[in-house]
């Protein structure tokens, strides 16, 4: 099949609809329409796309895999449809208004953006900014973007001392912010902190880390995990084990716990930020970066 397909917003919103919804029905309620307007309509995109978008069965309907790709991109155009309506109607030293979808791991969620939305909402009031925090394990943050989910996404893009690292998938762009390093944290008074049990979760040995960890003879496996960060902390405070952690992580540690310097040969990773090509021009992504790169810019000075 060749030649341009015209899809109208409407298809992209039904579209859309039924994948989030899990079939034609709640999609047609979620809609305001009829379950056999929806089904209609689906068969007509499919037609003009040439393929099968959505299984159907008692189950409702599930994106195919082409499916799947077809709404990532409609998530993305309806969201480059409304800036562009936006700030279209804008002149150029009007406030920047409306919606700002941001997708953070968890510690990024707690620690890094509350004084960057603070100051993003001193100087844009009219920005309306919403936070999802998502476990940086698979796709993560950076999915999140990719689908249409999210307009920038917090992500982890490390490289470590062993030169190991990810980067933007494709359609995004992004920056490094910062570096954090890796250290050990402990119950405080503890004579031989290295040989206690390894408290651990499963979203903290990324790529960026692995190499390192995996040479490291003193590390056992993990005799506790955690669900989160924030659940490693509080068993290491109880005397429970130590663990390896990053920075942002270890911003407000527990009383009776202590960190140590892992030294010079100490796991690093990179954060940074990862939206889509069409957004990075938008002016609410773009004041958001400036904040994102202006608290950077302040850390290292400070360090």
């Amino acid at each position: 099949m060749s030649g341009a397909v015209d899809l109208a917003p409407q298809e992209l919103r039904i579209l859309v609809a039924v994948a989030e919804e899990g079939g034609f029905s709640a999609a047609a309620r979620r809609l305001g329409t009829t379950q056999s307007a929806v089904s209609h309509a689906v068969r007509g995109i499919e037609g003009k796309v040439g393929v099968v978008l959505f299984e159907r069965g008692r189950f409702g309907a599930r994106p195919t895999p082409a499916g799947a790709r077809a709404v990532a991109h409609a998530r993305r155009a309806l969201r480059l449809l409304e800036a562009l309506v936006r700030e279209a109607r804008d002149t150029p030293a009007a406030e920047i208004t409306g919606p700002l979808r941001i997708a953070a791991f968890r510690s990024a969620a707690l620690h890094l953006l509350p004084p960057v939305l603070e100051r993003l909402s001193a100087r844009h009031p009219g920005i309306e900014a919403t936070v999802t925090v998502v476990r940086e394990i698979g796709p993560g943050t950076a999915g999140e973007v990719a689908e249409g989910r999210a307009d920038l996404g917090i992500a982890t893009l490390g490289t470590d001392t062993l030169g190991t690292g990810t980067q933007p998938g494709p359609g995004l762009v992004g920056d490094v912010l910062l570096e954090e390093s890796y250290a050990l944290v402990h119950p405080a008074g503890h004579p031989d902190p290295r040989s206690l049990p390894l408290v651990d979760w499963k979203e903290n040995c990324s790529s960026a880390t692995r190499a390192w960890w995996a040479a490291q003879d003193w590390i056992p496996a993990a005799t506790v995990r955690a669900e989160d960060d924030g659940a490693v902390l509080s068993m290491v405070g109880s005397g429970l084990g130590m663990a390896i952690m990053p920075a942002l992580s270890l911003t407000a540690v527990p009383p009776g716990t202590l960190i140590t310097d892992l030294g010079p040969e100490r796991p690093t990773r990179r954060v940074g930020y990862v939206t889509t090509v069409e957004l990075a021009g938008t002016a609410a992504v773009r004041a958001l970066v400036r904040e994102l790169r202006s608290m950077a810019k302040a850390q290292v000075s400070a360090g």
